[in-house]
Parts: C-alpha cells; sequence; structure tokens
C-alpha cells in the first residue's frame, strides 16, 4: 500500500563561528521556527517526482538521472540527495515528493540545507529507517555530498549538521576538527532576550565564488604556515604571512574560533552582556579582515546597535543574507523599526523579520499515514 511522511527541515541561524567549520574550526549554530517541509508519497513504482512550491520545475527520474552534471537549480539540491543516499548504500523506493518553505532564499539561513535534509529525512523515514542519531549523522555526509557533488557548492558541514542534530532550546558547539556536537543551552527568553534575525534581501549564493575564495585563501594561509589547517594556527603565526590579505583572512579564523570558546563560556554562565559584544567583534572581524560583509549587512548591525541591542552581527557566508541582534525583548519592537526606517533612508526595499528562537532539528511532523 502506498503510504505518505511529512517531515519538517528548519533553517538556521549561525550565532557565531562564520567560515570556521572548513577550517576544521568551531561553530555555534542554532535551529529556527522558519522550515522547508516535505511531504512524500511512497510509489509502487516508476521514477520519483520532486515538485517545489517555490519553484515552476517539475523533476522526474530515478536516483542514477541526479549523478554529479545531470541536473541542475533546485532540483541539483533535491534530487542530488536520491543520488547520494543511492551512492551511500540507502535504498530508497521511488517518491512523489513536494516541498514547501518559509526559509527565504538567498537569506544566509540555510534554505538549500534545508531542502537537502527535508528530502533525505523524508526518503529514509519513507523507507521505513528509524531516525535515530547515527541516522542523523549519516544523512549529514549525504547532504553534504548533495551539495558538493551534485549542486557544486564547497559546503563546510556546518548547516547541515545544525539542521539535522539541533535541540529546542539549545546552541549546538560543533566541532570540525574531531566531529563532536554538543548541545549548549540557550535559553534567551528565561533571560529577558530575543535573537532577532533580519534578512537584508541581498540575496547571496554559495556557488557564486566568493565563498570559494575565501576557502582557498584560508587553505593556502595554512599551507604557507606549514599546518593541515588554520585551526592549528595562532594569531602569531597568522601575523608572520608576508601576504597582507592573507594575514587578515587566518587572523579572522583564529579569532573566531576563540570568540566561539568565549560565547560559549558567557551563555553557560549568563553573561549576556558578553555574548553580545563577542557577536560585535566578530561582526568587525569578517567586515575587517575576512571582507563577506556589504553595506546592507553592516546598516543593520550598525543600526540594532544604536537602537539597543547588546550586540549584532552578519550570520552565514556573508555577502548579503541576513544579520542577527541579541536584544531585550523590551525593546525588540523599537530595533525592528529602526532597522526599517534606516533601510526605507538608504533607498533600501524593506528587509524581512524573523524569529532567531532556537528550534528543533529536522524530523517527522506525522506519522507515516495510508494514502488513498
Amino acid at each position: 500500500m502506498e503510504h505518505t511522511v511529512v517531515v519538517r527541515a528548519p533553517g538556521r541561524v549561525n550565532l557565531i563561528g562564520e567560515h570556521t567549520d572548513y577550517n576544521a574550526g568551531l561553530c555555534l549554530p542554532v535551529a529556527i521556527a522558519a522550515s522547508t517541509t516535505a511531504t512524500a508519497t511512497v510509489l509502487p513504482a516508476g521514477p520519483s517526482r520532486l515538485t517545489s512550491a517555490q519553484q515552476d520545475q517539475t523533476w522526474e527520474g530515478t536516483a542514477s538521472d541526479a549523478a554529479p552534471g545531470l541536473v541542475s537549480g533546485w532540483a541539483a539540491y533535491a534530487a542530488g540527495v536520491l543520488w547520494a543516499l543511492e551512492q551511500a548504500g540507502y535504498a530508497v523506493p521511488p517518491l512523489e515528493l513536494h516541498v514547501d518553505s518559509t526559509v527565504p532564499l538567498g537569506s544566509g539561513l540555510s534554505s538549500s540545507a534545508a531542502l537537502e535534509a527535508a528530502v533525505a529525512v523524508a526518503a529514509v523515514t519513507a523507507a521505513g529507517l528509524t531516525l535515530d542519531d547515527t541516522l542523523r549523522r549519516s544523512l549529514i555526509a549525504v547532504c553534504r555530498q548533495a551539495e558538493t557533488e551534485v549542486a557544486g557548492a564547497p559546503t563546510g558541514g556546518l548547516d547541515q549538521s545544525a539542521i539535522l542534530l539541533a535541540r529546542p532550546g539549545r546552541a549546538l558547539l560543533l566541532d570540525f576538527a574531531d566531529g563532536s556536537a554538543v548541545h549548549v543551552p540557550v535559553d534567551v527568553r528565561a533571560a529577558g532576550l530575543e535573537v532577532l534575525v533580519v534578512d537584508t534581501r541581498v540575496s547571496h549564493a554559495l556557488t557564486d565564488g566568493g565563498y570559494g575564495s575565501r576557502r582557498a585563501q584560508c587553505e593556502q594561509a595554512a599551507g604557507l604556515l606549514g599546518l593541515t589547517t588554520l585551526r592549528e594556527a595562532t594569531l602569531a603565526d597568522a601575523a608572520t604571512l608576508a601576504d597582507e590579505v592573507l594575514g587578515r583572512r587566518a587572523t579572522h579564523v583564529v579569532s573566531e574560533i576563540v570568540r566561539v570558546e568565549q560565547a560559549v563560556e558567557a551563555l553557560r554562565a549568563g553573561d549576556w552582556d558578553r555574548v553580545g559584544g563577542l557577536f560585535t567583534a566578530s561582526h568587525v572581524s569578517l567586515r575587517d579582515d575576512f571582507e563577506v560583509s556589504c553595506a546592507e549587512l553592516d546598516l543593520v548591525v550598525d543600526t540594532a546597535l544604536e537602537a539597543g541591542a547588546l550586540g549584532a552581527r552578519m550570520t552565514g557566508g556573508g555577502f548579503g543574507g541576513s544579520a542577527i541582534a541579541l536584544v531585550p525583548a523590551t525593546r525588540a519592537e523599537a530595533v525592528r523599526r529602526a532597522v526599517d526606517t534606516a533601510f526605507a533612508r538608504a533607498g533600501l526595499a524593506a528587509p524581512g523579520h524573523l524569529d532567531g528562537t532556537p528550534s528543533a532539528g529536522a524530523g517527522p511532523v506525522d506519522p507515516v499515514t495510508p494514502s488513498r
């Protein structure tokens, strides 16, 4: 009998730890309420068929039809997961799969990874597998393979890890040197605070060259220092690099990893002022040393701080996308209004506002149900 599963995969916000994942560093993401929903019906035979409420294109085929070089656009991320699942040895039945999302595209909130995770979880759940921690970790690798090899985006794994391992009310301390993931309490509301997410609506894409360029520069810097990754470097090491640009790139990575460690300490101590200060220091480093911010992101950060935020920073890969602000709940609406006013005065389109409260990771919404 045909049966249907419905799963949800959230977007993510990285509280701190930007461009450190592919440097074997530390990151501190949370899942958010905005999410991608996948509804999958198992078919008795024939090819799979994938559709999206946000896209006109329909993809139809077998997993082999989604191999690298054969698909493009949104289907590379969605159908590419079916190919990666097959490569990993999972027997996925033919599916009629429809996705719908509230994660803004190009917002730096991992709409692509949310899509990948939604398809992956829907596929294995439809196949009758139990989504335990071991399977979740396996699906991280599956989704990364789809994004890297089929979609051609050089992901470091932060997004997929956050989306598949997150828990409500927790941040996820990810260590990309040893693969560990530790849940850190982030009870902002109990502290009378909110995490505001502002989508600048300046679209960014991980395949447009900027992300890959920064990754290559980090690898070059590590090589010149005789290191495998910049995780092994110190600020003193970064200062020895003769190439000024590479020195600044390395300085950001090394200092950002330290900021993640300090942020975790501050969160555990309930020192929210310190957390806010680290957010802002991270943005300055991303703006000046790593050079991945933009005028719109800087405007959000500067305006939020002037309006009473404890701290603010761009989040995600940069070159557009979103910023976050840690704000007293009593000032949240005032900060949103201030940002909207600043954008209007600058002649920019109105930004979007999302809730950054830590949410649950990917998983089934409903149990398997019979289809008529």
